[in-house]
């Protein structure tokens, strides 16, 4: 008999309402479904070709995930982001890159670096073109495989969560942000101090990035009202 190709093999590791609720998540920071949208269960349970059950258990779970909101009278619905719940976000998403950045410095092996300067290089092409959409994506990865290589899967978690919802915000922003250019180049810096051990260093730079990231999100948000 045949061994069970990867992808399928995964699939038989989820139950329904776990697929279902990727399935949903996926649209959501795809931006196919988009903050405040209307998350109807027959609808969505018509789409997926499932029942109600899996779809009702799967929004619930979003909204612990902090994607999905139950509103009275309403209804489930995508989450909306307000500027300064977006920027409580990035308080808190400042102190867990600190603390994933100072621990991978004390512990980051040669490969590591090489994967992180790779993926860096890799964005240099969509940064110089002005590309958000292609950007994005990878700027993500950047940042998931610190947390990855900090080796902290509780840390990584919150991490995951706290991303996703700062994400419903973004897609307002994403294609008004600023320099591309000058966020790479602090991922850069990022990667050199980490590859020198200096857990003070990378601390520094990375606070500078969050707090960077922060205010072109700012300033992207209110040039688009």
């Amino acid at each position: 008999m045949q061994a069970t190709a990867p992808g399928i093999a995964f699939l038989l590791t989820k139950t329904l309402p776990q697929l279902v609720q990727a399935e949903i998540e996926r649209l959501i920071l795809s931006g196919e479904l988009q903050a405040g949208a209307r998350l109807n269960e027959v609808e969505i349970a018509r789409r997926l070709n499932v029942s109600r059950g899996p779809v009702r258990e799967a929004l619930r779970s979003l909204e612990e995930a902090g994607l999905v909101r139950y509103e009275k009278n309403r209804g489930a619905a995508v989450r909306v982001i307000s500027p300064a719940e977006a920027m409580h976000i990035y308080e808190v998403r400042a102190c867990l890159e600190d603390f994933a950045c100072r621990r991978l410095a004390t512990r980051i092996t040669a490969g590591q670096v090489a994967a992180l300067s790779g993926l860096v290089d890799e964005m240099d092409g969509p940064a110089k073109a002005k590309d958000a959409a292609a950007f994005h994506p990878m700027n993500m990865r950047f940042h998931e495989l610190l947390f990855e290589f900090a080796d902290n899967g509780e840390l990584a978690s919150v991490y995951r969560r706290l991303v996703a919802s700062l994400n419903l915000f973004r897609q307002r922003t994403l294609a008004q942000e600023g320099s591309l250019v000058e966020s790479n180049a602090e991922h850069r810096a990022i990667v050199r101090h980490l590859a020198a051990g200096d857990p003070v260093a990378v601390s520094q730079v990375m606070n500078h990035h969050i707090e960077s990231s922060s205010k072109r999100t700012q300033q992207a948000f209110h040039k688009g009202e």
